[in-house]
């Protein structure tokens, strides 16, 4: 009697051109679980994934999104706008995204938030920034949909160690690399794997894997 094959879970990934981004479809395509749908707003970013044999759809986090949906089973929130469009692109687009998902029925949304969130007051650079983030993070919250909030702290481009320290509020400030919270983001896709919570993450010695399944 021959084994039936694997079906692998379409994941959409909103910021997939972004350093980040492009990690968790690398990922994604190694993955024996999961294969990625990249989201991007530039012909030429298309052009790159599809290259790769990717799946890639064009959509803009400020227009409608319930079009780039039909394909998805799951999807990971990666995109930022470094700061040039704060509400309309990490704030707005973000809830956008969240109720695009939930009308579709998607399995869940992993999104990737940050450190400072749950109390933007404490960084005043960052203020705006950060309830930004805590408003998608709660209109999230909110929709109904299984979710997984991920709050990393300071991102660095340094290699990846595998290894994390994770709580749902940490009692220090740190810095992670972007490939380890890729991968944590990756982990978290997993029906039931820290399901409608929202943690705190930065470098460690806990190995990812272990630590997302940690209660």
């Amino acid at each position: 009697m021959k084994a039936l094959p694997i079906v692998r879970k379409n994941v959409l990934v909103a910021g997939a051109n972004g350093t980040t981004g492009r990690i968790i479809i690398d990922l994604l395509r190694r993955s024996e679980a999961y294969q990625p749908i990249a989201m991007v707003r530039k012909q030429d970013q298309k052009d790159y994934f599809e290259k790769q044999g990717v799946s890639t759809v064009l959509a803009d986090l400020e227009q409608d999104l319930n079009h780039i949906m039909e394909n998805a089973d799951k999807v990971i929130f990666a995109a930022g706008s470094k700061g040039k469009n704060i509400i309309g692109v990490d704030q707005e687009g973000a809830k956008r995204l969240t109720d695009a998902a939930k009308e579709a029925g998607l399995e869940k949304f992993v999104m990737l938030s940050t450190m400072g969130a749950d109390n933007p007051s404490v960084n005043d650079k960052l203020e705006d920034y950060l309830r930004a983030k805590q408003n998608a993070d709660d209109h999230l919250r909110s929709s109904g949909m299984n979710y997984s909030i991920v709050r990393p702290g300071h991102l660095t481009d340094e290699d990846g160690t595998g290894k994390i320290q994770l709580n749902e509020k940490l009692k220090i400030q740190g810095k992670i690399s972007r490939a380890d919270v890729a991968k944590t983001l990756v982990e978290t896709l997993e029906d039931g794997v820290k399901q409608n919570q929202v943690f705190e993450i930065i470098s460690g010695e806990v190995p990812i894997e272990k630590a997302v399944h940690q209660n």
